[in-house]
């Protein structure tokens, strides 16, 4: 069989759409911290790129889409360094609208996911990580939790290799894609980190406002440009499953962003830019897992409950005492969580993935195969990158030392400034992503 050249262009253009994900985030992320901070926060994200593409063409590929090694687990070596791939017989995409596309296609694509994957968790660390230990801990949680993640969730029998992963195979749980083996994967991992490091100096008391809104609000412009290519994309073929879901990604997105403007005007009095940008983080994150199985109308209500409930969420931190720098606990496990969630209730056959959920008279089978989905690779994430972040503290250190973290770790770090301006300063609360109510800010 031939690879459909259409196919093929839309699947490399998505890869390219996602790849460029991974800088948006890097200035999301980037604008939240403060001036001291903001090339170190940039460069985490860089420094997982270069890292994980390397990593997912030696082995990375292989263990998450080789043949199961048994039990839906963990694929295995078969593909290393991505041997036999070059020339192989195309991939099938959505049965019914694709030709297939070469094997190198669908690696390129699924490596981008994983670098952002990676690159996501940072955010929970910001301002007091070595950039060292975060490229050890980089490494070793995309080998031993990314990868067999990604093998449960997307590899399907027969696509890639005889027999795929137990979420996909066994379970049949939906996870389009990612908002489990992205989402809740980094939520979950980003709050192991936060408790490992511990709160960031001030915390709670001194202002800790972002440095520049206009990179926040370019960053989330990029990353909702980038999304179509990571949902849409998840078709692997230009067909009726992607425009659906680029619809579903347009309309869930708009949908949050003013859900959390609307909680915030509410709770705070104000309407905020960050606010804006947030949501739409919130609504992208929701409605990733669920782009295939709803309708526009169900996109819009994921939406619209990924944007209150990440909202509420982010305010979290400030009751139970965790550091979650940039709230990735708060917009990405959550939204994650919402969004695999709604699908049980939301779904409908009318969608390409054909399941219909609670609302449409199918029951609570496709809820509770959600939420084991979602419990198992939450709790799997978690002690994994707890334990893999405790060990590299007690060993190497993780946390910079208080006086370069008060100093700046840009300076202390990398020996640079992202700003020689001499006045360039950022403190205080916010309300959005990383944030507290306006109680808080006058508060503190």
């Amino acid at each position: 069989m031939t690879p459909s050249s259409g196919d093929t262009a839309w699947v490399l253009t998505s890869a390219a759409l996602v790849l460029l994900m991974t800088p948006g985030l890097a200035l999301f992320y980037g604008g939240m911290v403060r001036a001291k901070s903001v090339l170190n926060m940039m460069m985490m994200s860089f420094g997982a790129l270069g890292l994980i593409s390397v990593l997912w063409v030696l082995y990375g590929y292989s263990l998450s889409f080789g043949n199961d090694a048994g039990g839906g687990l963990v694929g295995n070596f078969d593909f290393v360094g991505l041997k036999g791939l070059m020339s192989a017989a195309p991939l099938g995409g959505v049965a019914g609208e694709s030709a297939g596309i070469p094997p190198l296609a669908f690696v390129g694509f699924q490596a981008v996911f994983a670098i952002i994957t990676v690159a996501l968790i940072s955010g929970a660390i910001a301002d007091r990580a070595k950039f060292s230990a975060w490229m050890v801990f980089a490494g070793v949680w995309a080998t031993v939790v990314y990868f067999p993640v990604a093998h449960w969730v997307f590899a399907f029998d027969g696509y890639t290799g005889e027999v795929g992963g137990w979420i996909a195979n066994d379970l049949k749980a939906i996870d389009f894609a990612g908002g489990t083996a992205v989402h809740i994967n980094a939520g979950a991992a980003g709050l192991a980190l936060a408790l490992v490091l511990g709160k960031r100096i001030g915390f709670g008391k001194e202002a800790m406002r972002p440095h520049n809104l206009t990179l926040v609000m370019i960053g989330a412009g990029l990353l909702w440009f980038g999304w179509f290519g990571f949902n849409a994309g998840s078709a692997l073929g230009a067909g009726n499953t992607a425009a659906v879901a680029w619809i579903n990604t347009m309309a869930a997105t708009a949908a949050a962003s003013l859900a959390w403007l609307a909680t915030e005007k509410i709770r705070d009095g104000h309407a905020t830019s960050l606010g804006a940008a947030s949501g739409v983080v919130a609504g992208l994150v929701a409605i990733t897992p669920a782009c295939s199985s709803v309708n526009a109308v169900g996109a819009i209500i994921v939406g619209a409950v990924a944007g209150v409930l990440c909202a509420l969420a982010v305010a979290l931190k400030f009751k139970w005492g965790y550091d979650d720098s940039l709230d990735v606990v708060g917009v990405h496990l959550v939204g994650g969580i919402a969004g695999t969630l709604l699908i049980g209730v939301l779904a409908t056959k009318d969608a390409p993935a054909g399941v219909d959920g609670l609302l449409y008279g199918g029951g609570v089978d496709q809820l509770w195969r959600q939420a084991v989905a979602a419990g198992a690779v939450l709790v799997f994430s978690f002690v994994l990158a707890y334990v893999i972040g405790t060990i590299i503290d007690k060993t190497m250190g993780f946390r910079i030392p208080d006086d370069a973290e008060v100093t700046g770790i840009d300076l202390t770090t990398h020996a640079e400034s992202a700003y020689e301006l001499g006045s360039v300063s950022g403190s205080g609360f916010h309300t959005g992503a990383g944030v507290g109510t306006a109680k808080e800010r006058v508060d503190a």
